[in-house]
């Protein structure tokens, strides 16, 4: 059923319409003709910019043909509309809200336009005259970049290096030449990390060697405690040491690969900023993580990738985001901003429009050079990618499965992708199984958020 708030105004402007408007399910509709609508808002008030839905809303563009200061509306208030008009998700129509419009010239040379409908999941369709009508008052113009112009890179990880020099050249007004290493100003590997990688391939370590890393580190092993003993593990008793939670509760595997995430995560301060609407980023590693682990354990023994490998890769999976805001701290609101304005689109084909390059490939590359275990390189690298099946593809496509898995359920982590069949069939992994580990993990929400909070106090 149609909410009355579309339908009214669509009548309003059709009355002599003899079909009645009807809701399609989205792969129904043309490739190409949905239509999504931005608000967005300065000191001048609020606005309505309908741009395509397979297009980027070029921010900088849109306000310079404006004048304006436009940015994206807060979620809050977002929400606050939603509710408003009882509408699941707000339909390009201004006539609903009222607000001044901008609508992208591309929109105007659909011959049917498809429109996200207020009901979750459904779509009107509308022809070219109708639509045309109901954006009569609309100003038109040029802002939007069709995101299939925006060439991610993905499939030559070699010549990321090469690509990350030729991005940081873009702003030589910064006086950024450096070699890669030099430019970063990235901190070392932490010691501590340093020491886990090799206690990793020390065939002869054991809980206690690991133990006596962790404890070195007050930080680490008071985080480490905390963790084994927070109402997630449920654990019986008082957990008293870096031993003791090893032993009795997370396990060699789990906390060695907990500690270097940490460790690695601290190098870098959290940026001041964040784009709005995105959980903070110890939310979103620890939902990563415990999302991977959980589909991890919902894969046949036989065919399951490594545990800790692949639970290090979802809590590190956003290391990227960390590096551009340190290396590109100048440019950073402007690419949050951005994110804001684009929530229908990934963020990387923003960062690849702005910078040419993606937090991916700059997060993936900062583990090369710091030798990190190759499974952890290829997952950060390519986790957004749902083509690939080189060699450790099964750490990237995990990841892959969990992200979308999480933003299916709410959880502010960017825009849902399709996960392919043949993804789940390359992992051995039942799909009904998956999203009911992933429905499992959301009934422990507030223990996992519990943990994040850990993380970031920290």
């Amino acid at each position: 059923m149609i909410p009355s708030a579309v339908s009214d105004v669509i009548e309003n402007i059709s009355s002599e319409t003899k079909n009645p408007l009807t809701l399609i399910e989205p792969q129904q509709a043309q490739e190409g003709c949905v239509v999504k609508m931005v608000l967005m808002h300065d000191v001048l008030g609020r606005m309505q910019v309908i741009l395509p839905a397979n297009s980027m809303l070029d921010v900088d563009a849109l306000n310079s043909i404006l004048g304006r200061d436009l940015v994206a509306l807060a979620p809050d208030d977002l929400d606050s509309l939603r509710a408003k008009y009882s509408l699941s998700d707000l339909p390009a129509l201004p006539g609903i809200t009222g607000l001044p419009s901008v609508v992208d010239g591309s929109v105007l040379s659909m011959d049917v336009i498809y429109l996200e409908s207020g009901e979750q999941d459904k779509l009107i369709q509308l022809d070219k005259q109708l639509f045309a009508d109901l954006l009569a008052d609309a100003r038109e113009e040029r802002f939007s970049v069709p995101i299939s112009s925006i060439n991610i890179n993905r499939s030559a990880p070699g010549q990321d290096l090469e690509q990350i020099h030729d991005a940081i050249k873009k702003f030589t007004y910064l006086r950024i030449k450096q070699r890669l290493e030099d430019t970063l100003e990235v901190p070392p590997l932490p010691q501590t990390a340093q020491r886990i990688i090799h206690l990793r391939v020390d065939p002869e370590a054991g809980v206690n060697e690991l133990a006596d890393i962790v404890e070195a580190d007050p930080s680490l092993s008071a985080q480490v405690v905390s963790w084994a003993s927070s109402s997630f593990y449920s654990a019986p008793g008082k957990i008293k040491s870096v031993h003791d939670a090893i032993m009795r509760v997370l396990g060699f595997d789990l906390v060695m690969n907990l500690s270097m995430g940490l460790a690695l995560g601290k190098t870098l301060q959290l940026p001041k900023e964040q784009p709005e609407g995105y959980s903070p980023y110890w939310q979103q590693a620890i939902w990563m993580a415990t999302a991977t682990g959980a589909l991890i354990s919902a894969i046949p023994k036989e065919h399951r990738p490594g545990f800790g490998l692949a639970y290090l890769s979802g809590l590190l999976h956003n290391f990227g985001y960390l590096v551009l805001a340190h290396v590109f701290p100048p440019h950073f609101s402007l690419i949050c901003r951005y994110i804001e304005a684009n929530p229908h689109i990934d963020p990387s084909y923003v960062e690849h429009f702005l910078l040419g390059i993606t937090r991916e490939q700059v997060g993936s590359t900062l583990m090369s050079v710091w030798n990190m275990p190759e499974e952890v390189i290829v997952a950060l690298r390519h986790q957004k990618n749902p083509d690939f099946d080189g060699v450790n593809s099964d750490f990237a496509n995990v990841l892959y499965i969990a992200r979308n898995l999480l933003s299916e359920r709410g959880l502010s982590v960017g825009p849902t992708q399709t996960i392919p069949d043949e993804m789940y069939e390359r992992m051995q992994l039942d799909p009904i199984k998956a999203k009911e580990a992933m429905d499992e993990l959301l009934a422990s929400r507030d223990e996992i958020l519990q943990m994040a909070g850990m993380m970031e106090e920290a």
